[in-house]
């Protein structure tokens, strides 16, 4: 508890038995009222690992509803427990609850209405262990992300904590808000690029339509026995990346966002894509 506002950790697990615990031993529990965690259908022993912590707040998937269908789980209950401030707290340990406090207190005063850690600030994502193919595809779905709503944030997925405010009494509103912002548009200087029903924007990256391949391969695509195995390396070249929306092309609005030449460097290097093949062939006779 801050103050009035009851403040409730909120942990979608999956296979988080090994550093649950970790986790969970530095939750500042002289703010927080409650913890629930919910297991997105574990395949290790996460449910038993949170019985032996204590955490009363247990629900558990009987199958794998995904990433996004677990936070659905637990901000629901969180609301359903009257939370004012809920935490999202994700228990792998790739970052320390300890900072849960400076975060929550933002809020909690009425500085900010929303707080997001970043794993990208301070170049501490590769060193926690983040592999290096989803650092890079993180670094530009944030791009996107920054360009089609013209923010200058410094990560797309958030892991560590997540805080935000309830807004329990506002959903019908905040309902017609996003359908009115539907008929609108998202205004970015001279475009305007539409949004769904529910508020999305859909874009991507495309390439050439043109993209030669070169590989190597090893096997017999008829096999001498009745069952063959073919090995295959090679790369295709499908030239630089370029970001688009529904709405048609935003490339004008890369020397804008992209101050620093951060994302631009990175497709540079994207011109082409490995490619790695592995068949299983037979015959009949």
């Amino acid at each position: 508890m801050i103050g009035s506002k009851k403040v409730v950790v909120v942990m979608p697990a999956y296979n988080a038995e090994k550093t649950l615990k970790q986790t969970y031993d530095e939750i500042p529990f002289d703010i927080v009222d409650e913890v629930i965690l919910t297991d997105d259908c574990s395949k290790d022993n996460t449910v038993e690992e949170a019985g032996r912590l204590g955490i009363k707040e247990v629900l558990v998937h009987e199958r794998n509803k995904g990433y996004g269908g677990n936070q659905k789980t637990c901000y629901n209950r969180a609301l359903e427990l009257g939370a004012d401030i809920v935490i999202m707290l994700h228990p792998d340990y790739q970052y320390t609850p300890k900072l849960i406090a400076s975060m929550a207190y933002v809020i909690a005063n009425d500085v900010y209405p929303v707080v997001l850690a970043s794993r990208i600030l301070g170049k501490g994502a590769r060193k926690g262990g983040m592999p290096w193919i989803k650092y890079v595809a993180n670094r530009i779905l944030t791009f996107i992300q920054n360009v089609l709503l013209n923010q200058k944030l410094s990560e797309l997925k958030k892991r560590f904590p997540r805080i935000v405010n309830q807004v329990n009494n506002l959903r019908d509103e905040l309902k017609e808000l996003v359908a009115e912002a539907g008929k609108a548009g998202v205004v970015i200087g001279d475009y305007t690029i539409p949004v769904d029903n529910n508020g999305n924007v859909s874009g991507g990256l495309k390439v050439s339509g043109f993209r030669p391949y070169l590989g190597l391969g090893f096997g017999r695509a008829v096999p001498k026995k009745r069952v063959g195995v073919m090995f295959e390396l090679g790369v295709q070249f499908h030239g630089k990346p370029e970001v688009y929306t529904d709405s048609g092309d935003v490339k004008d609005l890369l020397n804008e966002i992209d101050e620093d030449d951060t994302f631009t460097k990175i497709m540079d290097k994207l011109t082409v894509y490995p490619v790695m093949k592995i068949r299983i062939c037979g015959r009949i006779f």
